[in-house]
């Protein structure tokens, strides 16, 4: 018989673990956050390269007082070209007919009738809303440049327009000569209604139908309901769109440019094509440069404001 005082048996149980150390933890978190950017890695790099690059370098010659041609090297002039620029007058010239073209054509013409094609094709037959959505589609999808020699076709003195003026016994004119900012903004109108029009048939789908029926017995008219009913719940697709398409009719040039090249004399010529002439015709690619940044500006201010109404409308 073994002598000795016997081991006391111990009940089974989990072996105890050791505590997880801070910095281990610390360190997995940072790695699994540097793993979720990485796939994003690639895209960031080229967006540097190719966007934020050629941004910074524009930004950089808008400050000196660099030429096309007939300049060995330039020189850094600080705010010279937009001094220049704030005080010349066909600078103040191209400002405001590029306000003009932006309100008509954009503003009141693209956004207007884009919502009432949308109104109406929600309530025509399908194939009536077939063939005026191909229409309206196939004008949008038009290069500008083609777009552009096509209302040139249209507006000119011998153009359909003036023909169907002559058929009607109505006095024709040359509209690309008496009336250049408005043949041009027509032309965009034309051309950019299908975008506003698709953002606001997208929305009008999103009211729910039970609120306008509820409207209408009630006893409020179609009137009523569009002005109290449709219309509020469509200012977030209306601030939207507007943003949009003021951003997009802001740098329109090759519309203008085939039509009337800023012409007659600059009472077409927007500040995309006031910026052209100075860099490319004028060779002065410092200042077109500097255009090109106030150009940036005045976006920015539109955009500015349809922010500042969008979330004063989320507050409300």
């Amino acid at each position: 018989m073994a002598s000795g005082t016997a081991a006391p048996h111990r009940a089974p149980g989990p072996s105890p673990r050791a505590a997880p150390r801070p910095g281990g933890a610390r360190g997995a978190g940072r790695a699994a956050r540097w793993a979720r950017w990485l796939p994003l890695g690639p895209a960031t790099l080229l967006m540097l390269l190719f966007l934020a690059g050629p941004i910074a370098y524009c930004v950089a010659i808008a400050f000196t007082d660099l030429q096309l041609t007939g300049q060995e090297s330039a020189s850094f002039t600080g705010l010279e070209n937009f001094r220049r620029a704030l005080a010349d007058e066909d600078f103040h010239n191209a400002v405001w007919l590029t306000l003009v073209f932006t309100v008509l054509s954009s503003i009141v013409g693209q956004n207007t009738l884009g919502l009432v094609l949308a109104a109406l094709m929600r309530r025509a037959s399908r194939p009536v809303r077939t063939l005026t959505g191909a229409v309206v589609i196939c004008a949008w999808v038009l290069p500008e440049v083609v777009a552009g020699f096509l209302l040139y076709a249209f507006f000119r003195r011998e153009g359909t327009l003036n023909a169907i003026l002559d058929w009607l016994h109505l006095p024709a004119q040359n509209w690309l000569f008496t009336l250049p900012i408005l043949a041009v903004s027509l032309a965009n109108v034309w051309r950019g209604t299908a975008f506003s029009m698709m953002v606001y048939s997208a929305a009008l789908t999103e009211i729910p139908q039970e609120v306008t029926e509820a409207a209408a017995v009630d006893g409020a008219t179609a009137r009523q309901r569009l002005w109290y009913v449709t219309l509020p719940m469509l200012r977030r697709a209306i601030g939207t769109n507007l943003m949009l398409n003021t951003l997009q009719t802001l740098s329109v040039f090759g519309l203008i440019w085939a039509m009337t090249r800023g012409g007659p004399g600059d009472r077409s010529q927007t500040l995309p094509l006031f910026m052209y002439e100075q860099a490319f015709k004028n060779s002065l690619i410092g200042y077109g440069t500097a255009v090109a940044l106030l150009l940036l500006v005045v976006g920015a201010l539109f955009s500015a404001v349809y922010l500042r109404l969008m979330r004063e409308e989320v507050r409300g």
